[in-house]
């Protein structure tokens, strides 16, 4: 069975994480969460990888704020897609996870997303995207979860236009 891994740096992450993990139950995508950091238990998190990779894990999301070293670590461990997402904390609110997450060294990719709350909701979507690749009924999905989009935004614009 395909699914989504969700990795998370600290338990701190989770209520964040929580956005992503939404989604993906909307969409129905199976996913496994698990805490597991870079710094405090990396052979924790080198046997997850490849037990969820033999379990039919497709794509790998790493959380974490600070340092941020998660998701390049898990990018270290696997040849699947890894998708990160900074998360706030610390002095530098975000900043510093945005920067470690983001600079990887060539060969070695993360998809990074926003700050937060929109990068975790995106991370799922972005995993949605890569397993609709070879999911029919899931960019089916995905087409009408945009139409569903574009027709909230004409009703809210509805309530409030105001033309001369």
């Amino acid at each position: 069975m395909d699914f989504v891994s969700i990795i998370m740096g600290s338990k701190s992450d989770y209520k964040i994480m929580c956005e992503c993990i939404e989604v993906l139950k909307q969409f129905k995508v199976p996913y496994e969460v698990l805490i597991a950091s870079a710094h405090r238990s990396p052979d924790r998190a080198k046997t997850y990888i490849k037990e969820a990779e033999k379990k039919g894990a497709k794509v790998f999301i790493g959380a974490a704020g600070m340092a941020a070293h998660l998701a390049g670590a898990i990018a270290s461990m696997t040849t699947k897609p890894v998708i990160g997402v900074p998360l706030s904390g610390g002095a530098l609110d975000g900043l510093d996870a945005l920067l470690s997450t983001v600079q990887m060294p060539s060969g070695m990719p993360v998809g990074t997303l926003a700050i937060g709350k929109a990068g975790a909701i995106n991370a799922a979507y972005l995993a949605i995207q890569i397993l609709a690749l070879n999911n029919t009924e899931l960019a089916l999905a995905l087409q009408e979860d945009r139409q569903h989009k574009l027709h909230k935004l004409e009703a809210d614009s509805k309530e409030i236009e105001h033309f001369i």
